[in-house]
């Protein structure tokens, strides 16, 4: 019985290898020969979370891979209500809090408030805002539009702007804010938008960002997802925004 055992353990070895080249030979025939939406989509699928609620963003934690995480399967949560076109093309903006923090960002977006001017250097410091270089010679916070000014031409508005971390900004919220202005220029059609940053108790400093838009008039624009505020290698106190570089 003993020498059995060994036989098939010593078939297992070269059966695993196998299949581990068959494996990554897929992925190399996918890469080679499907169009750059299909990838994206496949990638996307590996390494996109689909299955978390909106009611625990709040103390959703990074599983420190997946940056962006898909909320309720990607799709957008607007009632009939908000999905109306009756007040034609708007934004508007949450009051800020007792401790001066942005609250969520609403818009029924159109090509009508795309910005007619250029855009000005920012110079609100919003809640938690403690600067400092990366390595690469980056600064680690950006001040980060909640709707962006690509959108609505908002720009200095103490209402529309965190605190957010370089890769927060960009790439990842830009990624989104940009397929909502190709959408919009290519159809002039409508997208309802929310951008909602979730803070923890009494922090400066948002924890991560939930971003929902809809195309109105059509089902070709749509997503739900939440992207955490962090930067790797560093760590950051949420609490103040002051942060230290991680030493592995």
């Amino acid at each position: 019985m003993a020498r059995g055992r060994k036989r098939k353990d010593e078939l297992d070895v070269p059966l695993k290898v196998v299949n581990g080249v068959l494996a990554i030979g897929a992925v190399l025939f996918l890469l080679m020969t499907q169009p750059i939406p299909v990838i994206e989509g496949w990638i996307d699928k590996v390494f996109m979370t689909h299955t978390i609620p909106e009611s625990e963003l709040t103390y959703l934690e990074y599983d420190g891979v997946n940056q962006v995480v898909e909320i309720n399967d990607n799709m957008p949560t607007f009632t009939d209500d908000e999905l109306s076109l009756d007040d034609g093309s708007w934004q508007e903006f949450s009051e800020i809090d007792h401790l001066n923090r942005v609250g969520p960002g609403h818009a029924m977006l159109g090509t009508d408030l795309f910005p007619t001017e250029e855009r000005e250097p920012l110079y609100i410091d919003p809640t938690g805002w403690k600067q400092k270089k990366l390595d690469n010679g980056q600064w680690l916070y950006n001040r980060s539009h909640l709707i962006g000014f690509q959108l609505t031409g908002e720009n200095n508005n103490i209402r529309n702007l965190m605190t957010g971390t370089r890769s927060l900004n960009n790439p990842h919220m830009l990624r989104f804010e940009n397929d909502i202005d190709y959408y919009l220029e290519q159809t002039n059609n409508h997208v309802r938008y929310l951008v909602e940053p979730i803070f923890r108790e009494d922090e400066l400093v948002a924890r991560g960002v939930h971003m929902m838009a809809q195309s109105v008039e059509d089902d070709a624009l749509r997503f739900n997802v939440y992207i955490f505020n962090i930067q790797e290698g560093y760590e950051i106190n949420y609490q103040d925004g002051s942060s230290k570089k991680v030493v592995k």
